[in-house]
This record gives C-alpha cells, sequence and structure tokens, in this order.
C-alpha cells in the first residue's frame, strides 16, 4: 500500500490498519485518507494525518475500549506522531442519515483524547472532503456509502460555520498557533465560498492574499504562526485583536455574498 508519496508514512499507515483490522475485526468496513497527504501541501513537522474508519454499525464500550488501548501503544511505537492523528470511527448507518439523525461517533485528534460523542449535519464538510478527495486505504469506494452531499450544501454549510466563529474566536484569546489556525481556516471558508472548492490551508492561504491584498500581511502573519508552533515566547493577548479582526471581515465578506 503506497497511498501518499512518503514511504514512512505509508508503513505507519499500513501498521494502523492492520492494528485497526486485528482490534475490529469484520466491524471495520472501510479506512478513508483525507487532508494535506491527499491534497498537497503536507508538511512533515506540523501537518496531521486524518483519518475516516467506517464501522459496521455503532461501536460498544469495549471495542471502544480496545481501540484506546491500541491507539496508546501505537502512539508509543510512534511518538513523533503523539497529538498529530486525527482519526474518527463512524458507522455506515450514520454516514447514510447524517443530515437527519446524530449517531455516535469515537474521535481521537490534536488536543482531545480518544472520546465518544455524536455526530449529525456538523460533520457535513468533513464528509464532503472525503468524498471528493478522500483516498481508500480499504474497503468499498467512499461514495457508494454515503448520502451524497452536493456542493451547494458543501458551501451552504461553510458560511454557517463562519458566522459562528464570531462568538467561537474568543477560546483563541490565549494560544497564538489557534490564533494561526483561525485565521487560515477563514482563509479557507473563502476560498469555500467563492469557488466552491476546499483545498489547504496554505494553498488558501496564498488565494487569499491574491485576492484580498489588503489582508496579505495578516494572513502572511498566521503563515509564520503556524511554522512557530513550538515558540512558548510569545504574547498571544497582543495578536489575539488581528485574529478577531480577520474573523469579522470573513464574515463579513461572506455574509454580504
Amino acid at each position: 500500500m503506497n497511498p501518499t508519496e512518503y514511504d514512512d508514512i505509508n508503513r505507519l499507515l499500513a501498521d494502523l490498519l492492520n492494528r485497526m483490522r486485528q482490534t475490529l475485526g469484520h466491524k471495520l468496513v472501510g479506512l478513508y485518507l483525507y487532508g494535506s497527504l491527499v491534497w498537497g501541501d503536507f508538511d512533515s513537522d506540523i501537518s496531521d494525518i486524518d483519518l475516516l474508519a467506517l464501522t459496521e454499525g455503532d461501536l460498544d464500550l469495549e471495542e471502544f475500549g480496545r481501540l484506546d488501548k491500541m491507539h496508546r501503544a501505537f502512539l508509543q511505537d510512534y511518538p513523533r506522531w503523539d497529538d498529530r492523528l486525527e482519526i474518527a470511527y463512524y458507522s455506515v448507518r450514520g454516514l447514510q442519515t447524517f443530515k437527519t439523525a446524530r449517531s455516535p461517533i469515537a474521535v481521537i485528534s490534536p488536543g482531545e483524547p480518544f472520546n465518544l460523542k455524536d455526530a449529525g449535519y456538523d460533520w457535513l464538510i468533513n464528509w464532503y472532503v472525503v468524498q471528493e478527495k478522500g483516498r481508500k486505504l480499504y474497503g468499498p469506494d467512499f461514495k457508494t456509502l454515503i448520502e451524497p452531499v452536493s456542493q451547494q450544501e458543501f458551501v451552504a454549510w461553510v458560511k454557517a460555520q463562519v458566522e459562528e466563529w464570531r462568538e467561537y474566536v474568543v477560546h483563541t484569546r490565549a494560544s497564538r498557533p489557534y490564533q494561526a489556525y483561525t485565521i487560515l481556516t477563514m482563509c479557507r471558508a473563502l476560498r469555500a465560498v467563492e469557488t466552491g472548492e476546499q483545498v489547504s490551508k496554505k494553498a488558501a492561504a496564498r488565494w487569499a492574499q491574491a485576492r484580498f491584498p489588503e489582508k496579505a500581511g495578516i494572513i502572511q502573519k498566521a503563515l509564520d504562526w503556524r511554522e512557530d508552533y513550538r515558540n512558548q515566547a510569545v504574547e498571544p493577548e497582543t495578536t489575539y485583536p488581528e485574529a478577531v479582526n480577520f474573523v469579522e471581515f470573513a464574515a463579513d465578506f461572506i455574509k454580504n455574498k
């Protein structure tokens, strides 16, 4: 299996898939890779690995516990990827009914330990990206399993999510990397609304710098802050207003489209 151009990551993915199959057996229906490893601009120092694992039915607590144990052992063997894996376990039924119902989902992601919650329409962007650009590692073609998501549905939900960022941006006050993430997410949203396409953070940033030259400076800062995420000698309170201003700019622009 060589789903990416990186030999070390291909080996990691093959090992992870093998462990998933050993843990879940026939309950694992499929595994799909998406994110920067698929659409480009992957940075081995800071990018995450994004995966969707589809299951036959919801996970029970015993299966969740086995997966949690597997993830802990996996990250002991691959410590470089600790806090850089984003994996969602979701049932095929959930994928087929998410527009009208919520279903259990098990998630491990940066800053979030493996946990159970529920997912519905709020995960539409993720599923749209897998539908359009995901790469099958195991199982059937993803498009044969999902309730299709139209481009119009995708763009409408991006617009709704951007509006919510007006209030949610306050959570970035104490973290400059999170402020960078927010600004780059707004770049993605602006690009999506204008073109109907989801692209990498870096590609969206370059597009937004050309499209909104008056904002090129703050966008470049966000790219720099993202690269400098290990730097603890920063004062995020001083840069927080810039993140707020960019969210307001993006939300106002999109609202008036």
